[in-house]
This record gives C-alpha cells, structure tokens and sequence, in this order.
C-alpha cells in the first residue's frame, strides 16, 4: 500500500511517499530531503499525533470561556474523547496562561492548560 502526504515538519513541504505492508508497517520512505521528513512519515503512519486547542468554560470571567491546549501532543484517536471531557469542565475564575485546569486528560499523559489569563 502506498500512502501521499506532504511533510510540515519545516516549511519546505515536502510530497512524501509511503510504502506500508498489509499490517501497516513502513517498508520506505521517498520525497523527503532530510531525516525530519522520514520521522515525521513513520510518526504519522503508525502513531499520528496533534496538539488539541480548545476554549473551556469559565464562571465568573470577564468572558464565558477561555483558550486552552494540551501541554503536548496527544494520539489523534483521542481528539473526541478530549473535546467531551473539556466541553464537560467548567473552571472557576481567576485562570493564569499556563494553569493544569485538566490534568491527564483523557488518560494520554498531556494536561490542558490555559493559554491566557482571565
């Protein structure tokens, strides 16, 4: 099997090409023009990964919710079940940028965390 996709490992953007056996394994790489490109290739076929953000909602702040984002990034199978657990919260204020307010989300090992102050 033969996956496309292009590299956004730097902005070069590279078309990278796959070769993946029928379990899913990475067999090559080909398109890239550094070692970041292959990396990114093999993380992306068999563990993809992303950063989520979000807004959370807040009592008592000057606006009804505020940003936040894993502190990193989390397997993107869990992207829904992050979003119900945040979409769930309701965080008192006042919230400094950088406060846990979910630690362990989703048991992925990243909190969320505020990324302003209210």
């Amino acid at each position: 099997m033969i996956r496309e996709m292009i590299c956004v490992s730097c902005p070069i953007g590279c078309a990278l090409r796959v070769e993946l056996d029928d379990g899913g394994k990475v067999l090559s790489v080909s398109g890239n023009t550094c070692k970041r490109g292959e990396k990114y290739a093999i993380d992306e076929c068999t563990n993809p990964v992303r950063m989520l953000t979000s807004t959370i909602r807040v009592n008592g702040g000057s606006l009804p919710v505020m940003p936040v984002k894993t502190s990193k990034p989390i397997p993107k199978g869990k992207m829904f079940d992050c979003m119900k657990a945040i979409n769930n919260e309701v965080v008192d204020a006042p919230i400094k940028m950088g406060d846990v307010l979910i630690s362990n989300v989703c048991d992925t090992g990243a909190d969320i965390v505020a990324t302003n102050e209210m």
